[in-house]
């Protein structure tokens, strides 16, 4: 049964007047009960339970049917224990493990091309002749590079020679002028021959070595060929409705981004999974939810049981087509600018100023309209030749900014950043009792790209990461900290409390990271810089609003 009826009592619960806008949201009340009932099911599935719990995004959609009755589908993201099948759950857009699929059988031909490849290049006559090439060239070379020094030994005695023969009548100088110029010119023939012959007896092992590296290259270009041809023509399957009616494969969807091209997996998330259901079996979406169960991947944060927004990178271009013609909450963070409360200047002199930030508002503009402390610097400052922040905080974070009122100031302070002489001290709440009084994080750091704004964990290609912190104070399940980065990266602070390898415990309030509150509980308390005109050591800090 893909279309379930509530189990618990709805008739309390009124009905979303828009669809959930998708990557910003609060569930709607129908949304939690479906998941608390997809929860429950999810508990009775003994045979699951461990590949359950290494962890797994799933969602739900409240549809109204035909009858106008409030009814749920589930769905999961990507296979569940091997099979993208499950009668509980809306099947995929496209079944990729369909065994007599076009997928499956080209998979199976480039698989054969691999094992081919594979076979080549661990055989005991292409090991044996790739052995002896590189050990006969690296003899040659060693070879070749003594005789060329030898011969330019030659040379330098023949040079001191020709200087000592100065002094010699002119026949006897000629005739030994004669006999260097023959010497001369046996060595360089020498040289030559052996030259030669190492390069032809070089070429008889090459000739048969390169025959098969040749043969395994045309193998690798023709699995890339394949492969290409085979991701084009599996993105032309996954062909997705919308409210409209309007059909669009994954090719065409993508075409219109930045990067045109799907990246892996798209199409295979819950939301596009349970949209598709809908459309094409008369169902009205009203409401939806993606939750995350089981234990956090390692690189990316994620909490049992928590809800989370759809993808960026994967489902928000494929999103943007299947919720036309469907009324949508407007994205939350697109408001219009707004009248903000007095911001407090703590320090201003001819050169800089130090404020401090509201929570919820932007250091620099962004994508939306919203109002930002930089466009507040143009208005707060207008005697100012280009007022502008040396550095930023995350929206939600409140605290001290540092404001440069001239160019030149703005890059002199900028360069005590780059030399990482500017010191800053952050406030935070941490979920949890932290049992160290103090220590350091050291986790390398880059960008979510698939789920932005969020950051990851990412030892092979993240940016060094160094926070010191120390616990001011503790109840049994909250830790008040201060925290020093001794480096500046997006979300340092935030992913280093709530990352297993780090805290593991999330900053109150964040919703990235953590759970959602009245605010994040991060604030930055105190900044130490060197004045670039003064050159005085200026030490702001403010009390904290929690």
């Amino acid at each position: 049964m893909k279309i379930h009826t509530f189990i618990h009592r709805i008739k309390d619960i009124k009905q979303p007047k828009r669809f959930t806008y998708p990557f910003q949201y609060e569930p709607h009340p129908l949304s939690i009960l479906a998941a608390e009932e997809l929860k429950e099911y999810l508990l009775t599935r003994i045979e699951w339970k461990e590949e359950l719990s290494k962890g797994k995004m799933f969602g739900v959609l409240v549809v109204l049917n035909k009858n106008k009755e409030l009814r749920w589908l589930a769905a999961f993201s990507g296979n569940l224990a091997h099979q993208n099948k499950h009668s509980f759950f809306v099947p995929p857009v496209f079944d990729l493990l369909h065994p007599k699929g076009f997928f499956i059988k080209k998979e199976k031909e480039i698989t054969a091309i691999n094992h081919q490849i594979i076979a080549l290049e661990t055989s005991p006559t292409y090991l044996h002749l790739k052995q002896q090439y590189q050990t006969q060239k690296r003899r040659f070379d060693e070879k070749l590079k003594q005789e060329k020094l030898n011969l330019k030994q030659e040379k330098q005695k023949r040079d001191l020679l020709r200087k000592a023969l100065q002094a010699c009548e002119k026949q006897e100088y000629i005739k030994k002028q004669q006999k260097l110029i023959q010497k001369s010119q046996f060595q360089k023939a020498e040289f030559q021959r052996f030259k030669k012959t190492g390069q032809k007896e070089l070429a008889t092992i090459e000739k048969e070595f390169l025959a098969i590296e040749d043969k395994i290259a045309a193998m690798k270009n023709e699995r890339k060929q394949q492969s290409a041809s085979l991701q084009t023509q599996l993105f032309e399957q996954f062909s997705f409705f919308n409210a409209r009616g309007e059909r669009k494969d994954l090719n065409a969807i993508f075409q219109q981004t930045v990067q045109k091209t799907p990246p892996a997996g798209a199409g295979e998330c819950a939301a596009p999974k349970l949209l598709q259901y809908a459309f094409t079996h008369d169902l009205h979406p009203l409401c939806m939810a993606e939750f995350w169960w089981g234990t956090s991947p390692q690189s990316v944060i994620r909490h049992h049981g928590s809800y989370y927004p759809s993808c960026q990178g994967k489902c928000k271009p494929i999103l943007g087509h299947m919720l036309q013609g469907l009324e949508v909450d407007p994205n939350p963070l697109a408001k219009e600018r707004t009248t903000i409360d007095v911001i407090h200047i703590l320090y201003e002199d001819d050169y800089l100023a130090v404020i401090d930030k509201p929570a919820g508002l932007l250091s620099v503009p962004g994508k939306s309209n919203q109002f930002s402390i930089g466009e507040w610097a143009k208005e707060a400052f207008p005697e100012a030749e280009a007022p502008s922040l040396v550095h930023r905080l995350d929206m939600a974070t409140s605290g001290l900014l540092l404001i440069a009122k001239q160019p030149k100031i703005h890059k002199a302070l900028q360069a005590q950043f780059l030399h990482h002489t500017i010191r800053k001290q952050y406030k935070a709440l941490v979920e949890g009792k932290v049992q160290a009084d103090e220590g350091t994080i050291d986790l390398p750091i880059s960008p979510d790209y698939l789920n932005r704004p969020c950051q990851k964990l990412d030892f092979e290609h993240g940016k060094k990461a160094i926070t010191y912190y120390k616990v001011i104070k503790q109840d049994q399940n909250r830790t008040l900290l201060a925290l020093f980065p001794l480096t500046g990266r997006t979300h340092q602070l935030r992913l280093h409390t709530a990352h297993p390898l780090g805290l593991g415990m999330p900053i109150v309030g964040d919703e990235l990271y953590g759970h959602k509150a009245e605010r994040l509980y991060l604030d930055a308390q105190r900044i130490t810089f060197i004045h670039p005109v003064t050159h005085k050591k200026m030490n702001i800090e403010k009390k904290s609003p929690f």
